[in-house]
Order: structure tokens, then C-alpha cells, then sequence
């Protein structure tokens, strides 16, 4: 087999922007947008529905490493929740589709993965029959990339808020933490979930922008959607004197300069407990003590 490695250092245009120099901090290593985002609708201040479908993915991982042979590594999932009041009631649609053995039934797929949707769902949660859909294609045999390569740029909705939040669009994975797609997004997570636990609102949305070569973000915007017990605007003064939102702040204040993203390849990069290597670092609630106090 002959193998052709034809990686580079990145453009010397760029890297004059972004690398440190005598007279400068690093810059950020492209422009954008990114947004944070917390709610106390679930213990992990993540949204609902999407903590619910990784729920229910992690049930069937475990069920499979624990010798559940029938059913195969790519899955997917999707719940549709009820709001009442701006709280989540019920599920009204899960959707599950998982890769199995060729001589497995349909009826054995829905049998097993029942189980684990009705597990992962709070009491009383459960969907009406109509609203369940396992394996709607019908069959899922061939998974992984030999089934459907389209993973470039990884998927960026399901990595984050699953649709409850916006998105500037950039992709995570494959990114060094000078590109602020990655870290800033971290960073205004790490915020926003410190915000909530603190109990400054009930949800909160924080938006970044930054400008390449540029050290500093441009803007800073905060959003309690109507669920706020402070002044968002004083807020946005505090966060930028307890945080330093630079490239170079928000890596060394979450120390991401660590081999510790291969594990976000699945279920989503937040809602994760904070790990004794680093991992997750930006879930750490460290910063609830100084927004109390702040305020």
C-alpha cells in the first residue's frame, strides 16, 4: 500500500494574523459567530430533546458492548417534545434508526430498541404509537461509511443544542483551539451554563463574533429569553471581567492544549461531566460562586 501524506503548515497569510509575536497575542484564527447556550430544563442544562436522544443512543452502546449482538454501531436518534408553559411535558415522536444483523427481524429491532427508548424517557413520557418510528426505512444492515460517507465537517447541530440554540455554522471537530469556531463555542457554553446554575435566568443564550488576526471578540451579546433576574447588559460587563475571551484566555483558562476531543466524536461535545484529564473542561461550573457574588 503506498500512502501519500500531503498535510502542511497552515498559510503563512493566516498564520501571520493568528501566531503571537513580540508585540502581539494571538489572534483569532477566522472570523464568525458563535453562540453558547444553557437551560435548566434537564440536570446537564442541556435542552430536552436532545439530552434525551443521547440518552437513548448510550443505551444502546452499553446494551451492545454488553453482548447484545443483534444490533450494530451506527445509530441514530430524534425526539420531539411537548412544551407546556416553556416546560417540556412529553415526547409526541421518537425516531430511532439502528444498523443490525442481516437476519435480524424488523419486529426484533423494534422489540429491543422499545426497551431502551422507554428506559432513557422520564415516566410518563413516552410517545403515542403513531409517533414512534424504528427503522422507518425498513431495513439497516450496511452502516458506518460504507453506507453513507456524508460526515464531512462533522454534524454541527447534533454536536451542540440539537436546533435549540443558533449556530454560527462552523464545525468543531478537526480544529485546534486557535480557530474560535472551536474554542469560542466552548467558551460561550462554559458561560452560559455558569449562568443558569447561578441562577441569573432559566435559559440564556451568549453570541461571540471575532475578527481574524484580531485578538479580542468584536461583540459580546447576551439572551435570557424573557427568563432573566438580571440586567443581561450588566451581565455582559461581568462575563468580560471574569473571563478573558481571547484565543490565548479561553485556551488557558480551559487548558485546551490537551489530547482530549477524540471522545467528542460522539454524543455531542456539551452536557458531558467534566473529566479528571481535562476532558470537558468547559462544563465545569467554577464560575457560579463569582456570578453570585458579582450580582
Amino acid at each position: 500500500m503506498a500512502v501519500e501524506v500531503h498535510v502542511h503548515e497552515q498559510s503563512a497569510d493566516i498564520a501571520m494574523g493568528v501566531d503571537s509575536g513580540d508585540n502581539k497575542d494571538e489572534g483569532a484564527g477566522d472570523q464568525g459567530i458563535m453562540f453558547g447556550y444553557a437551560t435548566n430544563e434537564t440536570d446537564a442544562y442541556m435542552p430536552a430533546a436532545i439530552h434525551y436522544s443521547h440518552l437513548i443512543l448510550k443505551s444502546l452502546a452499553e446494551a451492545r458492548h454488553n453482548g447484545v449482538t443483534e444490533l450494530g454501531p451506527d445509530s441514530k436518534s430524534q425526539v420531539t417534545l411537548k412544551y407546556e408553559n416553556g416546560v417540556p411535558v412529553g415526547a409526541t415522536s421518537v425516531v430511532v434508526s439502528t444498523q443490525h444483523g442481516a437476519n435480524v427481524s424488523q419486529e426484533r429491532v423494534r422489540e429491543i430498541v422499545l426497551e431502551h427508548i422507554e428506559k432513557s424517557l422520564p415516566e410518563g413520557w413516552m410517545c403515542p404509537e403513531d409517533g414512534l418510528y424504528i427503522n422507518p426505512t425498513g431495513n439497516f444492515v450496511i452502516g458506518g461509511p460504507d453506507g453513507d460517507a456524508g460526515l464531512t465537517g462533522r454534524k454541527i447541530i447534533v454536536d451542540t443544542y440539537g436546533g435549540a440554540s443558533p449556530h454560527g455554522g462552523g464545525a468543531f471537530s478537526g480544529k485546534d483551539p486557535t480557530k474560535v469556531d472551536r474554542s469560542a463555542a466552548y467558551a460561550t457554553r462554559y458561560l452560559a451554563k455558569n449562568v443558569v446554575a447561578a441562577g441569573l435566568a432559566d435559559r440564556c443564550t451568549i453570541q461571540l463574533a471575532y475578527a481574524i488576526g484580531v485578538s479580542h471578540p468584536l461583540s459580546l451579546y447576551v439572551d435570557f429569553h424573557n427568563t432573566g433576574k438580571v440586567d443581561p447588559s450588566q451581565l455582559e460587563k461581568a462575563l468580560f471581567e471574569i473571563m478573558d475571551l481571547s484565543p490565548r484566555g479561553i485556551r488557558e483558562h480551559l487548558q485546551l492544549n490537551r489530547p482530549i476531543y477524540e471522545r467528542t466524536a460522539a454524543y455531542g461535545h456539551f452536557g458531558r461531566a467534566p473529566e479528571a484529564d481535562g476532558g470537558f473542561s468547559w462544563e465545569k461550573l467554577d464560575l457560579v460562586g463569582r456570578l453570585k457574588s458579582y450580582f
